[in-house]
């Protein structure tokens, strides 16, 4: 299953293409602007010391990480349709080997694509460690496991693209600006902060801030600790998922 992942995604280049596109879309239009905007004295205070651009860079990546790894269960409908999934429900393999397979291979192509986003943010931004890149590597792999298998999770109850393509962006677009990617977590009100620490996305972000420029606001210990736990999670809900999925379904 791992390797079917990733030769679809090789055999696609357009997926590769419009993957790298997005973020570098909000990068250059985003992130540019805002980067003048904050250029005022005393503007560095607010995210650490760091310029708006190195304080984005990890956030990109994650944002490429979590929107990608979410929509990889996009396949999982279009294999419902050609017939593949009901041959994986009935193989002789354990469903739980397949789940995890798909999951990993999906993964592997998320994490991918951000490190293609993450070398372009070594050329605009000043402020990141390239000593820290194999750790956020390591954040993200974590982050695109956990989204991949709720992503499988989710589309294996839908026959509709359509349907699960709008329930994933209702879904991501308060994760990712309850994560911290574009302001801090400090500048929330109360409420919203509150929502931003149940965010699973949020200590990935953090914890690859703190490695790729080390700025932190919570501890990256706990950052690793609670996205273990919270990707652990929903790999099993996962695998329970797909493996009381029948044929019909």
């Amino acid at each position: 299953m791992v390797y079917r992942q990733l030769k679809r995604f090789v055999n696609a280049r357009s997926r590769l293409v419009m993957s790298i596109v997005q973020p570098i879309i909000w990068l250059v239009f985003f992130g540019m602007g805002w980067s003048r905007a904050f250029s005022f004295p005393g503007a560095r205070q607010m995210f650490g010391g760091l310029d708006y651009l190195s304080y984005l860079a990890s956030g990109m990546v994650a944002m490429t990480i979590l929107t990608g790894s979410f929509m990889s269960g996009i396949s999982v409908i279009w294999d419902k349709q050609f017939g593949f999934l009901k041959e994986t429900l009935v193989a002789p393999a354990s469903r739980k080997e397949v789940i995890i397979g798909r999951a990993l291979g999906d993964s592997l192509v998320v994490v991918f694509q951000s490190l293609v986003i993450l070398a372009l943010m070594f050329l605009i931004a000043p402020g990141l460690n390239i000593y820290g890149v194999i750790p956020a590597v390591l954040y993200g792999l974590m982050l695109a496991l956990g989204f991949a298998s709720i992503g499988i999770a989710l589309s294996t109850k839908l026959s509709s693209m359509e349907g699960f393509q709008m329930i994933v962006n209702l879904i991501t677009m308060p994760l990712l600006f309850l994560s911290g990617i574009f302001y801090p977590i400090s500048t929330m009100p109360d409420w919203m902060r509150v929502l931003a620490y149940l965010d699973p996305a949020t200590y990935a972000v953090d914890g690859m801030r703190y490695w790729l420029t080390g700025v932190s606001s919570i501890d990256p210990a706990l950052d690793i600790g609670l996205l273990t736990v919270l990707t652990v999670v929903f790999l099993v809900l996962a695998a329970r998922v797909f493996e009381e999925a029948t044929i019909e379904d």
